[in-house]
């Protein structure tokens, strides 16, 4: 009993360091530091050398084979695929007959 106590209260005393640390965090970040000037603005400090190239998915493979019909429509699935056929159907072959013991 004296464990689960103790682990509840480690527990707690770490929850209030990280909201200590989070709420001075938030309020040192508006402090006057050296890298602040007043020019305004903001944007974006990375340099692109280079544009930027196409999107990653591409132009389609040479073997890609199309879908038989598109998901994306208003139709129904099962109207797109139609029915399927009948299954043959297996008659079986003539019983055999039991012999009963007498």
């Amino acid at each position: 009993m004296v464990i689960f106590g103790m682990l509840h209260l480690v527990a707690l005393a770490l929850g209030v360091l990280l909201f200590v640390l989070f709420v001075r965090s938030d309020r040192g970040s508006h402090g006057g530091s050296q890298d602040d000037d007043d020019s305004g603005g903001g944007g974006n400090d990375r340099v692109f050398d280079k544009p930027k190239k196409s999107p990653p998915g591409g132009v389609p493979l040479p073997d890609a084979v199309p879908p038989q019909f598109r998901l994306r429509g208003t139709e129904r699935l099962r109207d797109l695929r139609g029915r399927p056929g009948r299954r043959r159907v297996v008659e079986p072959s003539r019983p055999s007959r039991r012999r009963v013991a007498q």
